[in-house]
């Protein structure tokens, strides 16, 4: 007995200690992989609750408080609003935090980067104490999280028209044949993959013999968007590429296709709800990883700036000169501690507080959609009108990014 006790706590100081050496590794450069790698741990802990945590829930008199025992589906969708409520609150107070932040020497800095074992056990804390929360905050914080959601998915937008438009500018910039043949090819790519795609669209979603009048509507919808970006693009008046028309194109079909997948799979015009069983498990884990990967994205993306949600009066790195002179170590140090962030501490954290409401509604079907589609993930009707809308909303911000330098001829876009 007392070898095993002195076994078990051996095994728990090397863990400690183990722990304490890869939150000590830490480094600056690695500190975004690490917020990511703490927002992907909250997806688990959230897919994990949401399995085994409902029995438990069901016993806990101030969740449990209802005359009526409310069906198991219920405490599923709560266990993962609760865990995402933790994780936003963590990432919004460190954004509030950050705001500000323009050059190594602020002291936050230090805490953006560092101070790793106490962020995680700060993150612990406050997922555990959502726990204890009264439920009218977890239904305030869902209603919330869809807009939350919403907003998360339009920036993701903004950030992929930034990113299309800044990669046909560096294309063009070379200046040189090869890279305006590889403009035309990679355009044509994407036209082709787009109609093919529609094609398998309409053989999996308009079904012979039914009345799938709703589905041929999004799909034909988006094949007019891809039309109309290919018009408004090529206009001598717009003067714009053809590559960022075809690839928003591609996007818009995908997400045409993202939205009619998430159809309940008892719909008739639902060609995948043969294949339910199969598709669960694959789905959720696509879902998850997809969050992960986008979140990382947008939050590496949005934070480049260093003066977003900064005030136009912050002092500037490098602004001011030392008094007095000082050798070449010191100045050295200096330059570092003056060297300006390379990207916005308060957006990028912010980012990541979107993301959990995103995420809790991608896990809990926007919070409408897990009692008929069970163990299935972002599947219901509610998800359907958020991809199809967002794929509008693409397509309008593209238009617009294309005709507002024409509107406003003044402004700078």
């Amino acid at each position: 007995m007392w070898a095993a006790s002195c076994l078990a706590s051996c095994c728990a100081a090397c863990a400690c200690d183990a722990c304490r050496t890869v939150v000590s590794g830490i480094s600056r450069r690695s500190a975004r992989i690490a917020y990511c790698g703490l927002f992907a741990l909250s997806l688990v802990v959230s897919w994990i609750l949401r399995e085994v945590a409902a029995p438990l829930m069901e016993k806990l008199p101030w969740i449990n408080h209802f005359h009526e025992t409310p069906d198991r589906e219920w405490f599923e969708t709560d266990a993962v609003l609760r865990v995402s409520l933790g994780n936003f609150l963590f990432f919004t107070i460190l954004s509030v935090s950050m705001v500000g932040v323009k050059n190594q020497r602020d002291p936050r800095d230090a805490v953006h980067h560092g101070g790793w074992m106490m962020k995680i056990i700060c993150w612990f804390i406050l997922v555990i104490l959502m726990f204890f929360v009264p439920n009218e905050i977890i239904s305030f914080y869902e209603s919330a999280s869809k807009f939350g959601a919403g907003l998360f998915l339009l920036v993701q937008v903004v950030l992929l028209l930034d990113f299309v438009h800044g990669w046909n500018d560096k294309w063009v910039g070379y200046d040189e044949q090869f890279w305006y043949v590889a403009l035309l090819v990679v355009s044509l790519v994407c036209y082709l993959a787009t109609f093919g795609f529609s094609g398998l669209l309409f053989h999996w979603f308009t079904p012979s013999g039914q009345d799938c009048g709703l589905n041929t509507f999004f799909i034909v919808m988006t094949l007019t968007l891809v039309l109309l970006f290919a018009i408004v693009a090529l206009h001598p008046a717009v003067g714009g590429s053809i590559l960022p028309a075809s690839v928003i194109s591609l996007y818009c079909m995908y997400l045409c296709y993202s939205g009619l997948a998430s159809e309940p799979r008892d719909y008739e015009c639902n060609g995948l709800h043969k294949h339910s069983k199969a598709i669960s498990t694959g789905t959720l884990t696509l879902g998850l990883l997809t969050t992960v990967l986008s979140v990382v994205y947008s939050a590496v993306r949005a934070g480049s700036s260093t003066t977003l949600l900064s005030p136009p009066s912050s002092p500037r790195a490098g602004a001011g000169k030392p008094l007095l002179p000082m050798d070449k170590a010191d100045e050295h140090e200096e330059k570092e501690k003056n060297k300006p962030v390379s990207y916005s501490y308060a957006f990028f954290h912010i980012i990541f507080s979107l993301a959990s409401m995103y995420s809790a509604m991608l896990l809990t079907g926007w919070s409408a959609s897990v009692g008929e589609s069970g163990k299935l993930v972002d599947v219901g009707w509610p998800s359907v009108w958020v991809r199809v809308i967002t794929g509008w909303a693409t397509a309008g911000l593209y238009v617009w990014s294309l005709v507002a330098p024409i509107l406003f001829p003044e402004r700078e876009f």
